[in-house]
């Protein structure tokens, strides 16, 4: 019986390997775009993808990230400058795109950008620094993804947008999380929508990694400034040993981050050029084994392992009740 049983599974686990290894052919033919190719995860994946003899036409925020991304890549790369939370430059960047592509279609959007700053203590923040997390990492991906759709249905192509292991289990205050969530949930209906057009969609869970949005001096910068800013009374509520720990809690972030951005771009080249790409790819050794096994976890638990370590307010209930 249980001889059986185990080979069953092997025979489950061999035919998932075999089904999820299959390529494409023809991908020298493919035009994939990307956003937010200045560093990190984007512009590894514009280099990736063009050693592949793919055609990428990479978005870089800044003249200068352009520039340099154009002299590590071969001529099949272009690049445009592209600030996603500007409708009308997303205008512009898909009529350009279109140009490019002609009849063929656009085979893959990568729906990269993205920021982290402001974030943080929600009760330190305003709700501009919530609106300015999501101009960026979710209305500017539906506003991308809409605008292109019509030429990604006509080469029967794929969406692969960036959320988070965060966008599955909550890990901080400010509006990131809240921007991963709306990603989970665009992605989600989005792909049943595409399903009669052959358009597949497919979301990528990344870690903790070490990339432009952990970067541990703009984090603490970002740290003091939401404190400083934020009214006297939650400061003396919060009081000044929480938000030294808060600010030194930072360099531990930064011990927990992964090098290794290629297990992200592994899986966005994978969902791009697998016959059968899978709909979630989970990336990172902390988001397979911690943050999403987390996310099913009971709610008092979750609760009780993401405060273990949290500093306690001034005038916290704890100390206001002695």
């Amino acid at each position: 019986m249980w001889f059986l049983l185990l080979a069953l599974l092997g025979m489950s686990l061999l035919y998932r390997w075999y089904r999820q290894s299959q390529k494409l052919e023809n991908l020298s033919d493919k035009y994939v775009f990307i956003t937010g190719c200045d560093t990190g995860f984007g512009n590894l994946l514009a280099r990736q993808l063009d050693k592949r003899g793919m055609h990428v036409l990479a978005s870089c925020l800044t003249e200068s990230a352009a520039a340099n991304l154009k002299k590590e890549t071969s001529s099949r790369l272009h690049t445009i400058i592209l600030d996603v939370a500007d409708s009308e430059n997303v205008r512009s960047a898909t009529k350009w795109v279109s140009t490019i592509v002609k009849d063929r279609g656009l085979w893959g959007l990568v729906n990269n950008a993205g920021i982290g700053i402001p974030g943080g203590i929600n009760e330190w923040l305003t709700t501009d620094d919530f609106l300015k997390i999501l101009k960026v990492n979710l209305l500017g991906v539906i506003d991308v993804t809409l605008n292109m759709l019509p030429i990604i249905r006509k080469a029967q192509g794929r969406v692969v947008n960036v959320s988070s292991a965060g966008g599955r289990v909550t890990i901080c205050g400010g509006g990131y999380c809240l921007s991963k969530y709306g990603i989970e949930s665009f992605s989600d209906s989005l792909r049943r929508e595409m399903l009669p057009f052959g358009v597949k969609v497919s979301i990528i869970e990344p870690g903790f990694f070490k990339t432009g949005l952990t970067n541990t001096q703009s984090q603490k910068q970002n740290v003091k400034r939401i404190w400083e800013k934020a009214p006297e009374e939650v400061r003396e509520s919060y009081g000044a040993e929480y938000f030294r720990k808060c600010y030194d809690y930072v360099d531990m972030t930064e011990s927990v981050c992964s090098n290794k951005l290629s297990l992200v771009t592994d899986c966005m080249e994978h969902a791009l050029t697998a016959v059968h790409p899978w709909t979630r790819y989970s990336a990172g050794w902390d988001t397979k084994f911690i943050l999403i096994p987390l996310s099913y976890m009971p709610t008092f638990f979750t609760d009780f392992l993401l405060t273990m370590g949290q500093p306690k307010p001034a005038k916290g209930f704890s100390s206001s009740t002695k």
